[in-house]
């Protein structure tokens, strides 16, 4: 009894370039990363709060007149703004997929692709 017809076969075809892009972008990536050099780390000045900083650049308040040890905060001002507007439209798809119609059932969603509704604006069905 033989087994060959159970045994894995390699099939060759146009379907193995995008495998072979993925892996050839890996190596391209990998010996990036590994060449790449990196400087030390620089930190942040002792006593320095950075939550103060933020708050500071977002009400462009003067710093020359805070006793405090106050960092440049635009660049995290900008990262701050920017999760803000995606947890914003986050919280409002959730709501927006979580409220229920006035017959109990749940809205906002089409899973239907549209044919209920196209059904009651033409009066009936096709």
């Amino acid at each position: 009894m033989s087994d060959a017809g159970s045994r894995p076969r390699l099939k060759l075809g146009g379907h193995l370039l995008p495998g072979l892009a993925a892996v050839a972008l890996f190596a391209v990536l990998a010996i990036v990363f590994l060449q790449a050099s990196f400087g030390e780390p620089a930190g942040f000045p002792e006593g320095a709060s950075i939550t103060a900083s933020i708050g500071y650049a977002m009400f462009n308040v003067d710093t020359d007149v805070i006793s405090e040890t106050v960092v440049s905060a635009e660049g995290f001002v900008v990262a701050f703004v920017l999760i803000a507007i995606v947890l914003d439209v986050a919280i409002d798809g959730a709501v927006f997929l979580a409220k229920r119609e006035e017959d109990g059932r749940i809205g906002g969603v089409l899973a239907d692709g549209g044919r209920e509704i196209r059904d009651t604006l033409r009066g009936g069905d096709d």
